[in-house]
């Protein structure tokens, strides 16, 4: 499955760096939950009202993630989003984090439909097709 990607811009700030002035690993993975947040906001799947109105909820399964240059202080990300893979209570996600033309991270972070009330699978309340 292959969609259009999402951008969303993130600008690098002091506490987003390590001791180093780099942007601290872990970073990475909040900004492209960041991203994924607006991402499902924009197609009309607010987070709070998946679980309110069907007892939904997203849970990370899996993250494999590729660290390719460094961004500092000040730089201004742009972190995409796209579907790789969408299953019955599963998603798949890819991510591509560019400063400029320049590949910073990549990841694909695997998603489960999981109930709000016993943390079980539960299929997806909607289509991304």
């Amino acid at each position: 499955m292959s969609s259009p990607a999402f951008v969303f811009p993130v600008r690098i700030y002091y506490e987003d760096t390590d001791a180093g002035g780099v942007v601290y690993h872990a970073n990475f993975l909040r900004f492209m939950e960041r991203a994924r947040t607006e991402w499902l906001r924009e197609l009309g799947y607010e987070l709070t009202a998946l679980e309110q109105e069907f007892g939904f909820l997203f849970a990370v399964r899996s993250v494999d993630i590729d660290y390719l240059s460094p961004a500092h202080l000040n730089d201004l990300l742009k972190i995409e989003v796209s579907i790789a893979r969408q299953g019955k209570a599963s998603l798949d996600i890819d991510h591509k984090v560019h400063r400029d033309e320049t590949l910073v991270c990549r990841a694909r972070i695997k998603l489960a439909g999981i109930a709000a009330d016993s943390f079980r699978p539960m299929a997806l309340p909607f289509t991304l097709d």
